[in-house]
């Protein structure tokens, strides 16, 4: 009896341990995963009342942050905090300015030539807010920074909203969408894959956008410069951006609500994310 004891015990091992200790193995590295949250101090995005978007941004990454970083399989970075954009970050766009700049300006060359030879066809995208110069050179700094560094995930994390007529207006429209890259983009198939992983634990509790440009909930778009817009993301990056509802919403009015929210929708992120890498 002992002996088969035994026996069991050192089978038990082979079938145990490779499930439980993936990612641990020092051979195999961690999958890098970098959070946006969207906007800064200085440009905030959307604002409902006194809540604005960039702090309800970080309020939903930070929390995505905490949950994942317990995992080691994974290595966590994001690119701000409370206070400010971390120093990596911030030295980066300031001592590669003008490589940046350089890098966005060449990307777009490569695909206006692609567009004139027919070999990428321009669509009509759901219509977003420009960037100025200081956030454009963020957002391409951080597809640089992606690439340079073999990041496995980027993404980005925001609150939507449209014109109204004043902070206090409670907007007409609701729900998430993520954005995923268009299909002709290099990084498309497995951003769209991590992307749906995402959305399908996000539906099991929320409602998708009701904006007509965005029903569905899961939506290609080749103008962000989030998701690699002008071929500035290698294939192997994906990429997505979530908007996890419009600002003026009945659950973000809530100090409370808001908060349990953003533990709510942080948890499902974190699970799709898993979900995608590891439960085929």
């Amino acid at each position: 009896m002992k002996r088969l004891l035994f026996i069991f015990s050192i089978l038990s091992l082979f079938f145990i341990i490779p499930f439980s200790q993936i990612g641990a193995n020092p051979a195999v590295p961690p999958i890098k995963i970098l959070l946006v949250p969207g906007h800064d101090s200085v440009v905030w995005g959307a604002q409902y009342g006194n809540t604005k978007e960039a702090n309800m941004n970080l309020a939903v990454a930070s929390r995505i942050n905490n949950i994942l970083k317990k995992d080691k399989r994974f290595e966590i970075l994001i690119t701000r905090d409370n206070e400010g954009y971390v120093k990596e970050f911030a030295d980066y766009f300031s001592t590669e300015h003008e490589q940046i700049v350089s890098f966005r300006e060449s990307a777009k060359k490569v695909l206006l030539n692609l567009i004139d030879n027919g070999f990428f066809l321009k669509k009509e995208t759901v219509p977003h807010n420009r960037v100025n110069e200081n956030t454009s050179i963020v957002l391409y700094g951080i597809n640089k920074w992606a690439n340079e560094n073999n990041i496995d995930a980027v993404i980005h994390i925001h609150f939507n909203d449209y014109p109204r007529k004043s902070k206090w207006t409670i907007g007409k429209y609701f729900g998430f969408v993520i954005y995923i890259p268009d299909g002709q983009m290099e990084n498309s198939f497995e951003s769209g894959q991590l992307g749906a992983d995402i959305y399908t634990q996000l539906h099991k509790k929320y409602t998708t956008s009701t904006y007509e440009k965005e029903l569905g909930g899961l939506i290609q778009d080749q103008s962000l410069i989030a998701l690699g817009s002008n071929g500035t993301l290698s294939s192997s990056t994906r990429s997505i951006l979530i908007e996890y509802g419009y600002v003026s919403e009945k659950k973000f009015r809530n100090y409370t609500t808001r908060h349990k929210t953003y533990d709510d929708m942080a948890t499902l992120t974190a699970k799709g994310i898993k979900n995608y890498f590891f439960v085929k």
